[in-house]
């Protein structure tokens, strides 16, 4: 996969490059640019998988760049500013990545751009029987020798301690699953339900309120409520606003 590198200072390349070299080796890195002038030029004969995108460049925003040509790469916004985050959805990036670029924040970014340019196989027709399981629209709980019955649309979120998984209804009752988080999340509508952390998978109606955190995270209320406010990681955080307005 080719990788195309917009920036104009020498460190925030030297950076890029270093992340790169560190945690994706294989990525080959098919230009280093740094204008929009220069971006619009090679773009219209090249089409890297992915692009690292600095937003104020030395003749330009790099929005005016979406205008100039057609991008169908992976885009990943790099930027010491956080006011560009909206232009940057609007323009469909895939992530939004504050200077100094975070490892953890970086790889997660990369990697999910690389899941995205991965075809998908055995795309022909399934019959009724193979076809994808719906949705769950609702949960067992086994308590004792009983059986609660819990509809999804019933579920205010999901979430994990000491290696527990429990389930809250929206009327604050709570249940001990038998599952993992990550099995949970498998089986819920991504439509309606949201992974906001490892330990946290939330509805929409559960959501009472947004705000901005520390290191460019976002601080969580959930209702019925919990001891502490969910923190989304910077990566996430983007992902969740995308998410809130499908």
């Amino acid at each position: 996969m080719n990788v195309l590198i917009i920036e104009d200072e020498i460190p925030a390349q030297q950076q890029l490059l270093r992340l790169l070299s560190k945690h994706f080796p294989d990525l080959k890195v098919a230009g280093i640019l740094d204008s929009i002038t220069s971006a619009e030029s090679w773009l219209k004969i090249n089409a890297p998988d992915i692009i690292f995108m600095d937003v104020e460049l030395s003749d330009g925003t790099c929005f005016e760049l979406f205008n100039r040509v057609e991008i169908s790469s992976k885009v990943i916004i790099t930027t010491a500013y956080e006011d560009y985050a909206l232009p940057a959805f609007k323009t469909k990036c895939i992530d939004y990545l504050l200077k100094p670029i975070d490892d953890a924040a970086f790889t997660e970014s990369v990697e999910r751009c690389i899941n995205f340019c991965r075809p998908i196989k055995n795309e022909q027709p399934l019959n009724e029987e193979s076809r994808k399981k719906p949705f769950k629209q609702r949960f067992t709980i086994n308590i004792g020798n009983n059986i609660i019955i819990v509809e999804s649309s019933s579920i205010a979120y999901f979430y994990s301690e000491n290696k527990a998984t429990y389930l809250v209804t929206n009327d604050r009752r709570q249940y001990l699953m038998d599952l993992s988080l990550d099995a949970v999340e498998e089986q819920l509508d991504p439509a309606v339900f949201f992974k906001l952390s490892r330990g946290c998978i939330a509805s929409l109606q559960a959501i009472s309120g947004i705000s901005k955190h520390f290191n460019s995270r976002l601080k969580v209320t959930l209702v019925p409520d919990m001891i502490d406010p969910i923190l989304v990681s910077r990566a996430r955080a983007p992902l969740l606003m995308e998410w809130l307005e499908r």
